[in-house]
């Protein structure tokens, strides 16, 4: 795909990565519909694109709601005359050991409710905005069409991170799943996994924590988001590239 003529929907694009994602796009001339649940944020971010030349549009939307979802991805398409990428970066974290003894002698529990409030945006959100921007684009016979995935190494499971791990690894079969079904489609669907990043949602992980992780990265810090918007690039002009996952890491993923 030619990078400026991208029609782009991102999630999660008030900050952090998918911030970075939108603001390049239309800095290559791309137009943008960001989604978010932060209003302010995509203000803000509406307002950065004004000097660029592309342009950004954001909307707002909680990704697990599936009638909110619908009517964004209806009003996405009519703002931007048609849309030919997804991208599914909306996550949440809410860590919790599954079980874990407090100092009092108390067991506590990883609640239920924290468990399913991760899988419902992380992973089912995933699928309304995917479902609903393939039924869009294949009613409207606009090929070709990507969607990626934004996955994290820590997928393969991570103390703490029961359903963040979770929604992460069944995000990517459904990467490789939807790039089955789709490809005869003219779809392309590719995902990308990233190591700690320098976003704002590092303010849930204490100091300590991240300096743990970064002493078992071989390049010896973390990632900065124009880093995994490279990836992004790299997916979008790579016509031949569909149903895998790119990890953008430090190396992270070798020193285990």
């Amino acid at each position: 795909m030619k990078i400026e003529n991208i029609r782009a929907i991102v999630t999660g694009a008030a900050s952090g990565i998918g911030r970075c994602i939108a603001v390049e796009l239309a800095r290559t001339g791309g137009i943008v519909v960001g989604g978010d649940i932060n209003v302010d944020g995509l203000n803000e971010l509406e307002a950065e694109s004004a000097n660029l030349p592309g342009k950004i549009y954001g909307m707002y939307v909680d990704v697990a709601n599936e009638s909110l979802v619908k009517s964004f991805m209806s009003q996405a398409f009519e703002k931007m005359g048609y849309a030919n990428t997804l991208v599914n970066n909306a996550g949440i974290l809410q860590d919790g050991l599954l079980v874990m003894r407090e100092d009092e002698g108390w067991l506590r529990k990883l609640p239920t409710a924290q468990w399913k409030r991760v899988l419902d945006v992380n992973l089912t959100g995933s699928f309304l905005m995917a479902r609903e921007f393939a039924a869009e684009v294949i009613e409207r016979d606009i090929s070709p069409s990507l969607i990626v995935n934004i996955s994290s190494i820590t997928r393969s499971g991570n103390p703490g991170q029961s359903n963040y791990s979770a929604s992460k690894a069944g995000l990517d079969a459904q990467t490789r799943t939807w790039a089955l079904e789709l490809a005869p489609l003219g779809f392309r669907v590719a995902g990308i996994a990233p190591g700690l990043t320098k976003t704002s949602i590092l303010s849930q992980v204490s100091e300590q924590t991240q300096a743990d992780i970064i002493s078992k990265i071989p390049l010896g810090r973390m990632a900065d988001p124009y880093e995994i918007w490279l990836a992004m690039r790299f997916i979008i002009e790579c016509d031949y590239f569909t149903g895998r996952i790119i990890e953008v890491d430090g190396g992270a993923d070798i020193s285990h």
